[in-house]
């Protein structure tokens, strides 16, 4: 046999490779973003899902292999709603908004609190309990911060249920007043969201935050009116305590629950330091989401 004859016959044993055409346009395309741009939308849209899912998974990891369930979601702040009236309403005489009881008072601020706080709580160590999922696959990193406020959205609705039972119970009346208080949620939400992607960003590299944070939330819900109206605070001191964002947003909230006269200075400063906050931590969660992967 010759040679010709034998390329030609191996030629027709193997099979020849097929070409696949590639196509016209790249899958995807890595750039460098734009820095004037904090957030790429195309972008959390195209991962949606995965936000849904994150949240999702969030839910049930917190009430898995609970006695009460989803039920601590409400006896959280009712029992704390009642210690305080005991101690604050009935022993120490501290006043509520009005003619409103003390327990309603006491619960309306707690709803606000309990939901800023265990989200800003679970949010700054976030990144770190979702280390595994950062350094093995892309997405975007703000959807992890964002889960965990979106999830504990779920609790604050819980709560705002009980709120409308113990309404009933004391025969408060529904007013026009009442279509304040989804700008009142907004702004909390967009505050934890902000806290958390700040205070999640600095805990991957400074550690010692993660340890002080629960702390310093403690101690930030004294200087909130949640068991005590603004009222109280000296009027001297009433511009600088309105820097406090959930100052404006729980006095706002319970305004427009029990039908009072809004503080707008407060609502006001609330709404510009939440703003400003969820802008700074934006972007320094941005440039900071670059080499989450190498530190984390």
């Amino acid at each position: 046999m010759s040679v010709l004859e034998s390329k030609l016959s191996s030629s027709e044993v193997q099979p020849q490779s097929r070409q696949v055409p590639l196509p016209s346009e790249p899958l995807v395309v890595i750039q460098q973003s734009k820095p004037w741009v904090p957030v790429n939308l195309r972008d959390l849209w195209t991962y949606r899902e995965l936000l849904y899912f994150l949240a999702w998974r969030d839910v049930k990891v917190r009430y898995k292999h609970t006695a009460f369930g989803i039920l601590w979601v409400v006896m959280q702040p009712a029992l704390t709603a009642i210690i305080f009236t005991v101690f604050f309403g009935l022993i120490a005489r501290v006043p509520s908004m009005g003619q409103v009881p003390y327990v309603l008072f006491a619960y309306s601020g707690l709803v606000i609190w309990t939901f800023f706080s265990g989200a800003v709580t679970a949010g700054g160590q976030c990144l770190l309990a979702n280390a595994h999922l950062i350094t093995k696959i892309y997405f975007p990193r703000l959807l992890i911060p964002s889960a965990v406020v979106g999830g504990r959205l779920i609790d604050l609705l819980i709560s705002l249920v009980l709120l409308a039972i113990l309404m009933l119970r004391y025969r408060i009346a529904v007013t026009w007043s009442m279509l304040y208080m989804p700008l009142e949620i907004v702004l909390v939400v967009l505050l934890a969201l902000g806290v958390s992607m700040l205070t999640s960003a600095l805990i991957v590299r400074y550690r010692d935050l993660g340890v002080a944070l629960p702390v310093l939330i403690q101690l930030f819900m004294f200087i909130s009116p949640i068991v005590y109206p603004v009222g109280l605070v000296p009027p001297a001191w009433q511009r600088i305590y309105a820097l406090n964002p959930l100052v404006g947003i729980i006095e706002g909230f319970r305004s427009a629950l029990f039908n009072r006269p809004i503080n707008r200075w407060a609502l006001a400063v609330s709404s510009a330091v939440t703003t400003i906050l969820f802008v700074v931590a934006v972007y320094f969660f941005r440039r900071v989401e670059k080499g989450l992967a190498d530190i984390v």
